[in-house]
C-alpha cells in the first residue's frame, strides 16, 4: 500500500511538472487580454516632481520627456529624484480605481525613458530604493493590491532609451522643442554628432554595456520579483540592434504566459500585438493583428501640472466602443503626481466611464469586431453564445427620425432590448435588413446600448 501511494504521488508531480512546461499557444496567452479589452496605463516617474516646469520655464512636449526636451544635465536631474516622495501613494486605491473603472489590467512605467527604476535593482542604483528619501520599491505593493482584486499587472519598461545609465540611447530632439534656448544652434549641433545625447556623462559607456549591465539584469528582476507578469510593454527602440533584441527576448522563458509589444525592435520582433499611440486606427489599417490603442487622458502621459486639457467621458467612453468594435484594446493613461495621487480630473473620469461600464460593460468585454464595420449612429460589438450571437449597438447619435439600419442581415432575431433597462426594442426584418425603431429620446447621452440576440452566428 505504501509503495503504490509512492509512485502514484511521484505520478501526480511528474503530471504537474509536465503541465507546467506547456508551451502556450499565443491564442492561449492572449485569450484574457482578448476578453479584457479596457486597461489602464500609469505613466510615473521622478518627472512628476518638475511636472513640466524647469528653472522657472514651461517645457514644452510630454511630461516624461522633460529631461530631453528641456536638455537638462544628468547631475542636475539626478540631484532634483532625491527628494521624489510619494507619501500620499496608496496602490490599493489606484487598483481599486481602475477596476471600478471597468479596467481588467494595469501596465505601469516600471522603468521610463530617463532611466529611473520605480523598483530595488542590483543592476543601477538609479532607483527608487537607493537614491530617493522614500526608499520603498513601488511596485511590489501595487503586484499585491492587483492580485487581491483580480487584476492583471504589466510592465512598461524602456529597453534602448536611457539617459542617465551611460550607454543608453537618446532619441535627438531639437532643443526648440522644450523652450526657446538661447545656446539652441551649439545644443543642437552636440546632439546630431552625439546621437541624440546632450551630456558626456551619457556616453560613458557603450550601448552594449548598457544592454549587458543594467536592461538584462533589470528585466529579470522585473520577471522574477514579482510573482505572474501579464504584460512586458517595450518602448521606442532607438539605437536597438538585434543582438540586444534577442537577450531580452530570451528573459521572456521566466515568464511563459507574458504578452509582449511590437516595439522591442521593428520589424523583426513584432511581439504579439500593435501599439497605435493617440490614435484609433481606420478599418483600412487593421491586418487582423491584434492591436491596442494607447491613450492620454489629456495632453500629456507624465503628470505635468498645467495640463487640465482634459477629454470628457463621453469621448472617451465613445473611444472604447469604437476601438472594440474594431477588434482592439484600449489602454488608457493616467499620471499620478509626485506625492502618489491620481490627479482629481483623473478621478472624476475614471468614476464615469465607471457608471457606464457598470450597466454596458457586456458590450465590451470579450466581443469581437463587427462585422459590418462602422455606422454612422454609432458602433457595432458582437459576442458568440453558443451556436447564437448578441450584437451591442452602441448609438453615438440619435437619428432625428429614430430609425438605425444594418444591411446585409440574415439572421433571425430572438429579441431586441435596451441594454440598461431589457425595455423591449420595436424592430423589423427583410430583404436582407434590419430595422430597428428607436425611442424618442436617447436614455445615454454617451452611448446607448441596444442588445439584439440573434440566431445563428454572424
Amino acid at each position: 500500500m505504501r509503495k503504490t501511494l509512492t509512485v502514484l504521488i511521484v505520478l501526480i508531480a511528474a503530471l504537474q511538472t509536465l503541465a507546467a512546461q506547456k508551451v502556450l499557444t499565443k491564442d492561449e496567452r492572449m485569450a484574457w487580454w482578448r476578453e479584457a479589452r479596457f486597461g489602464m496605463f500609469i505613466h510615473w516617474g521622478v518627472y512628476s516632481i518638475p511636472a513640466g516646469i524647469w528653472n522657472g520655464r514651461e517645457i514644452g512636449g510630454i511630461g516624461e520627456w522633460i529631461m530631453n526636451r528641456g536638455k537638462i544635465p544628468v547631475r542636475d536631474y539626478t540631484e532634483m529624484a532625491k527628494q521624489f516622495n510619494p507619501v500620499k501613494y496608496n496602490p490599493e486605491a489606484w487598483v481599486k480605481m481602475a477596476k471600478d473603472a471597468g479596467m481588467k489590467y494595469i501596465v505601469i512605467t516600471s522603468k521610463h525613458h530617463d532611466g529611473f527604476a520605480l523598483f530595488k535593482s542590483e543592476a543601477s542604483k538609479w532607483n527608487v530604493v537607493d537614491h530617493t528619501v522614500y526608499g520603498k520599491d513601488l511596485l511590489k505593493p501595487l503586484a499585491e493590491a492587483c492580485e487581491k482584486h483580480g487584476i492583471k499587472l504589466g510592465f512598461y519598461y524602456s529597453q534602448a532609451q536611457d539617459w542617465v545609465n551611460p550607454g543608453g540611447s537618446a532619441a535627438r530632439r531639437l532643443t526648440k522643442e522644450g523652450w526657446p534656448n538661447p545656446d539652441s544652434v551649439i545644443i543642437d549641433a552636440y546632439t546630431k554628432e552625439h546621437n541624440g545625447h546632450w551630456d558626456p556623462a551619457q556616453e560613458t559607456r557603450s550601448f552594449k554595456d548598457y544592454i549587458d549591465e543594467v536592461a538584462v539584469p533589470q528585466v529579470r528582476e522585473l520577471l522574477t520579483n514579482y510573482g505572474k507578469v501579464a504584460v512586458l510593454w517595450w518602448d521606442t527602440p532607438t539605437g536597438m540592434t538585434d543582438e540586444a533584441a534577442v537577450k531580452l527576448q530570451s528573459l521572456l522563458t521566466l515568464q511563459p504566459e507574458i504578452i509582449t509589444n511590437d516595439r522591442l525592435k521593428r520589424p523583426n520582433f513584432p511581439g504579439d500585438h500593435k501599439t497605435p499611440e493617440q490614435r484609433i486606427p481606420n478599418l483600412a489599417d487593421l491586418d487582423g493583428t491584434d492591436w491596442e490603442t494607447c491613450m492620454t487622458m489629456n495632453g500629456t502621459w507624465g503628470y505635468k501640472s498645467y495640463d487640465h486639457n482634459y477629454k470628457t467621458p463621453k469621448t472617451l467612453i465613445r473611444n472604447l466602443l469604437d476601438i472594440a468594435s474594431k477588434g482592439g484594446n484600449f489602454l488608457l493613461n493616467v499620471g499620478p503626481t509626485a506625492e502618489g495621487e491620481f490627479p482629481p480630473e483623473s478621478i472624476e473620469i475614471l468614476k464615469e466611464i465607471g457608471k457606464w461600464m457598470k450597466v454596458n460593460g457586456e458590450a465590451v468585454y470579450g466581443t469581437k469586431a463587427s462585422p459590418w464595420g462602422i455606422f454612422d449612429w454609432g458602433r457595432c460589438t458582437v459576442k458568440e453564445n453558443g451556436n447564437n450571437s448578441i450584437l451591442y449597438l452602441s448609438v453615438f447619435d440619435w437619428p432625428a427620425e429614430r430609425v438605425i439600419t444594418i444591411d446585409n442581415f440574415n439572421n433571425r432575431i430572438s429579441s431586441i432590448r435596451l441594454l440598461a433597462s431589457g425595455t423591449p426594442v420595436k424592430y423589423s426584418t427583410g430583404n436582407g435588413r434590419l430595422i430597428i425603431y428607436l425611442p424618442e429620446t436617447a436614455p445615454d447621452p454617451a452611448a446607448t446600448v441596444i442588445k439584439a440576440e440573434v440566431r445563428g452566428r454572424i
